[in-house]
């Protein structure tokens, strides 16, 4: 067990899949508490259609091709073969990077910080005018990068591979262990599991069960959506990892008796 098991017997929501819960829970109760696991979030490959087939068959002409996450990777993988030519390959996460390693891909390109604002202002050197660049990505993705990248004359093609979505058999696990308060922490790992908890929320009239939990997020684009639902964060770490949101997350339990406030930690 870590230290003095600050989040004993505290009831922690694990927001990923199967797959992706299993370290985040065995973090959890390394520090006392007991993980709920709902994945928020799934994803499913989308049916091929022309313009990705397109985009395939055109590897060979771009300079970089871009993945923004391990899901982007493994989706991408699905509809093109794992010993194929790639161009410069650039990604955000050193995750996602080990995956390409695994994967027997060298990695040009990875950002200091995971979130995109980053990833532009440092991997805009690498671009010139009519660089052809590829960017993989989900149907809940951002456009900027690809905008960022176009600004400056490079020439980009975005193309969903894969759908997020939530599971039914998660929205109603949600819906019942809210309604009897069986949650005392909140944890968000993107943009898209903030919304899709809402969503059972609104659905099922439990906002006020929200107001005895204390909430962890990862990155400001997290943060900004937990905001837009008029949500309190009470810790958001500084390096966007699950393993530093729940130390933040403990830091902040440990100094409650000073005041609920948000925390913001520079570790």
């Amino acid at each position: 067990m870590i230290g003095d098991e600050p989040l004993l017997n505290k009831k922690v929501l694990v927001p990923r899949g199967k797959d992706q819960a299993k370290s985040f829970s065995k973090l959890v109760k390394a520090y006392g508490g007991i993980p709920v696991e709902i994945p928020l979030i799934a994803f499913r490959p989308v049916e091929k259609n022309k313009k990705l087939e397109e985009c395939v068959e055109r590897l060979h002409t771009y300079d970089w091709i871009i993945f923004t996450s391990n899901v982007t990777v493994e989706t991408f993988f699905s509809f093109v073969a794992a010993g194929s030519d790639l161009p410069k390959i650039a990604v955000i996460g050193k995750r996602t990077e080990a995956v390409l390693k695994e994967k027997g891909f060298q990695v040009e390109f990875v950002p200091s910080a995971y979130v995109a604002e980053v990833f532009v202002a440092e991997f805009l050197p690498h671009i010139h005018h009519g660089s052809r660049v590829l960017i993989p990505k989900g149907n809940l993705a951002r456009e900027y990068i690809a905008a960022s990248l176009m600004e400056v004359g490079a020439e980009v093609d975005e193309v969903v591979i894969y759908e997020n979505y939530l599971p039914d058999e998660s929205r109603r696990k949600l819906a019942k262990i809210l309604a009897e308060g069986q949650l005392d922490i909140l944890t968000f790992t993107s943009p898209s599991t903030v919304e899709h908890l809402m969503a059972v929320v609104d659905e099922y009239g439990l906002s006020e069960q929200l107001k005895c939990c204390k909430i962890g997020c990862i990155g400001p684009v997290t943060e900004k959506k937990l905001r837009e639902f008029g949500l309190p964060i009470h810790a958001s770490p500084a390096v966007y990892t699950v393993k530093e949101m729940l130390k933040c997350l403990v830091e902040f339990i440990r100094e409650e008796d000073g005041g609920s406030k948000q925390h913001f930690c520079q570790l």
